[in-house]
Formats: structure tokens, sequence, C-alpha cells
């Protein structure tokens, strides 16, 4: 099979090689995916460049955990019938060596999730990490009818899909966007009302559109930019629920937290457990099925120019980026 691989870590056009790489096998409790299109996250930058970690997890890498295809084969213990499924994928090289940047991969069943018929490659490679950390980030904030959401980074890839399921969860979404156009495509993915954080103090329009009040929720993106303000931003009781910080080191307000109650929840979307997972999609599934989310607008690149892609994800792409393997 064609694939995209590295052997040691550093800039993209640097270590990244294309080429033939061996065919892999599904083992029992396994799918073979025929990949139609990889997803490029921020980790896979991160885990490339070395600034995550700059040792090699195996001496091979091929990178993403994202993309979508279609059932190819099936392993031992795994019903025939999945044969010609479309499915998005989950960690796809997460703790593994082989991810989703190649023509064909082999995962275990429970980590994949069907495809609708209704739906592109292009959108199924744009769901798994983002779609799912958004999940998990409104879930694990438990009822949110009648309560007050705000969603930092509110049309990033996963704050697009939060202020959207907070919406729908009958929570009111306060989205932060850095610029006009942002806070509009803010306005239509459901938040009730938008900051615009590159003109706006956040705390002082927080404080002005509740009454003083504060937010029962924030879900966050980074931790170390925004942590000094929280307590200022929230209801007694209130939760943060943060999978993102932009640095190693944050720093919070000790009294406006501790007066407060401030709850603090930290989560990584790869860590989650197999029966987490698998709710996620069970709930995940007719929202895609009908419709009912928006998706990001796309960046199509091919497999030979993995390393653009790469580097587009580091520039700070609004899009969501995706490699085609098949070219």
């Amino acid at each position: 099979m064609k694939a995209a691989y590295y052997s040691t870590k550093g800039p993209a056009r640097d270590v990244l090689i294309v080429g033939e790489q061996p065919d892999p096998v599904p083992q029992a409790g396994e799918v073979l995916v025929r990949i139609a299109r990889s997803g490029v996250n921020p980790s896979d930058v991160k885990s490339r460049s070395g600034s995550s970690n700059p040792a090699m997890e195996f001496p091979r890498v091929i990178p993403h955990s994202d993309g979508a295809g279609t059932i190819e084969a099936v392993g031992q213990g795994v019903s025939a019938q999945l044969v010609g499924q479309r499915v998005w994928t989950i960690n796809g090289q997460w703790k593994r060596p082989f991810g989703t940047a190649a023509e064909l991969i082999a995962l275990p069943e429970n980590q994949v999730a069907p495809l609708p018929e209704t739906l592109s490659m292009e959108t199924g490679a744009s769901l798994g990490i983002p779609l799912l950390t958004a999940w998990y980030a409104v879930h694990t904030c438990g009822g949110l009818l009648g309560k007050t959401v705000l969603v930092y980074g509110a049309t990033g890839a996963v704050g697009s899909y939060a202020t959207q399921l907070a919406a729908l969860s009958g929570g009111r979404v306060i989205g932060v966007a850095s610029s006009t156009e942002r806070c509009q495509l803010a306005s239509r993915l459901g938040a009730e009302q938008v900051i615009n954080r590159s003109e706006q103090d956040v705390v002082a329009a927080v404080r002005e559109i509740t009454d003083g009040k504060g937010v029962d929720v924030i879900i966050e993106v980074d931790a170390a930019a925004n942590a000094s303000n929280y307590g200022e931003l929230l209801k007694f009781g209130g939760n943060v629920v943060i999978y993102g910080s932009g640095a190693a080191v944050i720093e919070l307000p000790f009294r406006p937290m501790i007066v407060n109650s401030a709850n603090l929840h930290f989560f990584i979307v790869y860590n989650l457990p197999i029966l987490v997972r698998k709710t996620a999609i069970d709930v995940l599934t007719p929202l895609l099925q009908r419709g009912a989310l928006q998706h990001p607008l796309v960046e199509v690149f091919p497999l030979t120019e993995i390393a653009k892609a790469h580097e587009r994800v580091e520039s700070g792409a609004y899009a969501k980026i995706l490699v085609d393997t098949s070219r």
C-alpha cells in the first residue's frame, strides 16, 4: 500500500516520506479499512514535530488518528456483514505505530463508527477527535437545560461541535471567537450570544450578558490563556471542562475559585473508556444520520503533499485539513 511515514521527528518536509509499505492484515477482533480521506489534527502535528515528545515511540510511524473509508475485510470474530460498510475511525495512531495516512489501516472493531450514506468521506474524516471531544465535554457537564455555557474557540474544530451539542442539549451558549466573521459563524452554530475576543473584554462581556451572575459551565480549548479569569466568569459551583491548553503550565486565582466552589474537569479524548466511546457513537450516529450537525469546511491535500498539509495545520488553518490517500 501507499503510505506516509516518518522514522525521526522534526519539520514536516524533513521527516515525512511517502512510499510503499506492507499491507496490514486484520487480526482477531479487527477490521481492515480502505482509507479514502485522512484527517490531520494538531496532536498529529505535535507528535511528528517532537514538540509533545521528542522520542520516537515506534521505529516507524504512519501518522493520523482520524480518517474515513470502507471496511474491506475483517479478522476472526468480526461479522463479515461489516464488509462494505462506510466508517470513520477513532484513535487510529494512538499508542499504535500505524495510523490513517495510508491506503489501508487495520483497527479493532470498536475503533470504527458507522458513517451515514448522506455524509461525505471528507466529513467522516473530520469527525473523530473533534466530535468525540466535543461530545464528552458537553456530556460531562450533566444536564444543560436552562444553564449558561461559555465556549472558548466556539468555531474551532472542537468548539464548533461543542457549541452545537450544548445548544441541542438545551444550554444557553455564549460563544467566544476571534473575528466578526467567526462570531457570525458561532451564531449560525447555535450560540445565543457571541463575544469577539479581538475587540471585547471577555470577562466584562460575560458579566454584562449574565447580569453579573457568571456562567454555569466553561468549555475550554486553552486553559493557559484563560484560567486566570475563571473566578470572575463562573457562577457559584460552576464547572470548567478543559480539553486543551496552549502551554504546559496554567495559573489559577485560588481565592475566587475556592470561594465559589468551582470545579475543574480535565480530560483527553484518546483515553475515553470503550463503553463511553460506544455511548458517544450511539448518541451521535442518529444526529449524523438526520443531518442535525453542521460540519467544518475542508481543505484536501494529496498524500504526496502531506508535508504541506501538516504545515497548513501549523499555520492555524480554520478549515479541517485532510489528506486524499489515493493521490
